[in-house]
């Protein structure tokens, strides 16, 4: 059989990845994107070689998806590239390792298992986590595709695809060594794909009819569209804050019982707003005035915060120049009324590099300070807790940032109780680029498997109103400043993964260490019985 140049296959499993993406109308060709790198490893090769050209491969397909990273920062963009396209070879290594020892079938199966092990502790699970490109998710522009996330998540999409792959990779293989038709594998290939779609469709209901008895209150959802490098300039909150007020006042009706504002909506241009006298702030008259012109609302805002202790209260928390005080910082989501300070959560997913980094990459630290980074600067917290409004309206599960494109971590806030999902966001670094349409649609995919309605305030935009099955129903553009006015009730059910978590990628990450045990323990027993 004749061979295939290396650099032909590894270039075109990163565009077929690159081709698929979202927001590409290519999604279909992710079934067969890992047939050439597949193909490439079953010429022969070592493994430095075979590394290489896996390298390429990975690094193709983050450029191509993440490009628009280097709009916020380009050292921050190039480190993260690189990076995690590195990361991205290992189960591809490992998998070369395992079949050229144990065969195809354990071969095969363990690129499964190392692929969606890989998926759950690097893209979900440390201080370098980037989940963007978890497989399951070029699935976000396709809802109707995936009713079953609610039991499964992203990872069954992964699944979902890298088993088609192998197998039609397996029919190929044997197509082009014995040069003998067969039917039975390509059907059976065929059929992975459209059954599990057409099952979904017929599950989708035709509209939502997901108020479980709670009857829909008015949510306002405003869009100030301010340019994020020019909200943080001296002098320009007041402005801000008002134009704030205005669009919320614009559409709110005696039925409004929760106003959304974008993240770090409200801060101190010299440092942090003190959560505990939040009300002693002069600058912040204007909101409670606002407040106290309706007194039915609760606000959920963005909000740069700070809280000051007498002990270094953890590990990210500072010392206070020339005092004894220890500073936490926060970006945090706070829901406000007239009395002030209702409760508050403080990001936990924080962006690897600008706002975090893993003990042992500490030493970087000065590196991407000077690239605007924040490496010790925000706190976050360990607790899942929803945000309950005062008049128990909604118990939220808020996502402030990027944390909407962790599924497992959101789901959490429904175990404890969530009945609605709020976004708040400040996409705008990006500028319009694919980055804020993808950030959107992956919040489709959260409705899915939380079962939730989901609100979504973004700076700059896209702003809009998800259904539980993943459908937007109400949506700002971007870069327009506006307001959305919608009637939304609180689902309080709880998803089988909501209940459970990722269930599938723990399968997999327990069958790894269960296959390099026995894998390894044969070794031993060969040698010992050698000897």
């Amino acid at each position: 059989m004749r061979k295939v140049h290396p650099a032909a296959l590894s270039a075109l499993t990163g565009l077929l990845l690159y081709a698929a993406w979202p927001e590409s109308p290519l999604t279909l060709l992710v079934f067969v994107a890992f047939i050439p790198l597949l193909w490439l490893e079953r010429q022969g090769m070592r493994r430095a070689r075979f590394f290489g050209w896996v390298y390429l491969s990975m690094l193709i397909w983050n450029i191509g998806a993440t490009w628009w990273i280097w709009n916020s920062t380009g050292p921050g963009a190039a480190a993260a590239i690189l990076a995690n396209s590195l990361l991205m070879c290992v189960p591809w290594l490992g998998f070369h390792w395992i079949r050229n020892r144990m065969g195809n079938i354990f071969g095969y199966s363990s690129l499964i298992f190392f692929w969606l092990s890989f998926e759950y502790f690097h893209l979900q699970n440390w201080g370098l986590s980037w989940p963007w490109l978890t497989l399951g998710n070029i699935f976000a522009c396709h809802p109707k595709w995936v009713s079953w996330y609610q039991a499964t998540g992203t990872s069954g999409g992964s699944l979902w695809i890298l088993i088609v792959n192998v197998l039609l990779f397996q029919w190929l293989w044997q197509f082009a060594k014995h040069r003998h038709f067969t039917w039975r594998p390509l059907a059976i290939s065929l059929a992975l794909i459209i059954l599990p779609v057409f099952l979904s469709l017929i599950a989708m209901p035709k509209k939502s009819d997901d108020n479980i008895g709670k009857p829909a209150c008015n949510i306002v959802i405003v869009q100030p569209n301010i340019d994020p490098y020019e909200k943080v300039e001296t002098g320009t909150f007041d402005a801000q804050l008002q134009k704030l007020i205005r669009l919320s006042e614009s559409a709110i009706d005696s039925n409004t019982v929760l106003v959304v504002w974008p993240e770090t909506a409200l801060f101190l241009e010299t440092g942090s707003i003190e959560e505990d006298h939040i009300k002693e702030y002069h600058f912040l008259r204007p909101l409670w005035g606002f407040l106290d012109r309706h007194p039915r609302l609760d606000l959920l805002s963005g909000l740069e915060s700070a809280r000051y202790f007498d002990d270094q209260h953890s590990s990210t928390a500072f010392r206070i120049p020339g005092t004894a005080k220890y500073e936490e910082s926060y970006n945090a989501a706070a829901i406000l009324d007239t009395g002030g300070l209702v409760q508050s959560y403080h990001k936990s997913r924080l962006v690897p590099g600008v706002e975090t980094l893993p003990f042992f990459l500490h030493f970087l630290d000065s590196w991407f300070e000077k690239f605007g980074g924040t490496t010790a600067g925000y706190t976050g917290q360990s607790e899942r807790n929803p945000l309950i409004t005062t008049n128990s309206t909604y118990k939220i599960a808020p996502a402030v940032c990027y944390e909407s494109i962790y599924g497992e971590f959101l789901s959490r806030f429904s175990h404890n109780g969530a009945d609605l999902i709020a976004i708040i966001t400040n996409d705008g670094w990006w500028g319009n680029t694919p980055g804020h349409r993808q950030h959107r649609d992956y919040a489709r995919l959260r409705a899915i498997e939380t079962g939730h309605w989901i609100v979504r305030s973004a700076n700059t935009g896209i702003s809009c109103v998800i259904d539980p099955h993943g459908r937007i129903t109400e949506s700002l553009p971007w870069d327009t400043s506006g307001v959305i006015k919608a009637s939304v009730p609180a689902t309080p059910k709880l998803t089988f993964y909501s209940r459970y978590g990722d269930c599938i990628s723990k399968l997999a990450a327990a069958l790894t260490i269960l296959l390099f045990v026995w894998h390894f323990s044969t070794m031993i027993k060969r040698r010992t019985s050698r000897g």
